[in-house]
């Protein structure tokens, strides 16, 4: 496991019981850098979506712990938010949950000379994902050849 694995996944202890008193999903995690600087950021959502001020209260509670705790070598920025319109489905209750919706897969390399498909999540398992097109077509994707799947925006 790598370290940055190792931090997401020690936040992610420690920060479910904050969010689950407070009645929020916690959405996922993750430690990454961006133009030289560290972040560590939290992906909250609950029925209705996720305010400000509920960001500002999970951040407050968590930053008090991870200061104590202080298991993060780098210095770095921790920020909360809501995963956002375009959240991508990482684990099992993200695809229970979008089940028959408009999902769009990028994958890491073409398949039939395209990269980027748009269709109805039908099934998964942990190790394919199935879309239908409009003719009612499937196509069945290995996980490991997805470099990003996420619920499509409809404008």
């Amino acid at each position: 496991m790598s370290r940055r694995e190792e931090y997401e996944q020690k936040t992610e202890q420690l920060l479910e019981p904050i969010v689950s008193e407070l009645e929020f999903e916690l959405v996922d995690v993750e430690y990454v850098r961006e133009g030289g600087t560290w972040y560590l950021r939290a992906y909250i959502d609950k029925p209705g979506g996720i305010t400000v001020d509920d960001c500002e209260v999970v951040s407050r509670r968590f930053s008090d712990i991870l200061d104590e705790k202080d298991y993060i070598e780098d210095s770095y920025v921790f920020e909360v938010s809501s995963p956002g319109l375009g959240r991508p489905l990482k684990k099992e209750k993200d695809f229970a949950r979008s089940l028959g919706e408009e999902v769009e897969i990028r994958t890491y390399r073409a398949i039939d000379r395209q990269k980027e498909f748009t269709g109805i999540l039908r099934k998964y398992d942990e190790n394919t994902v199935t879309i239908a097109y409009e003719d009612d077509t499937e196509q069945t994707f290995d996980r490991a050849d997805i470099a990003l799947i996420r619920l499509a925006l409809d404008f």
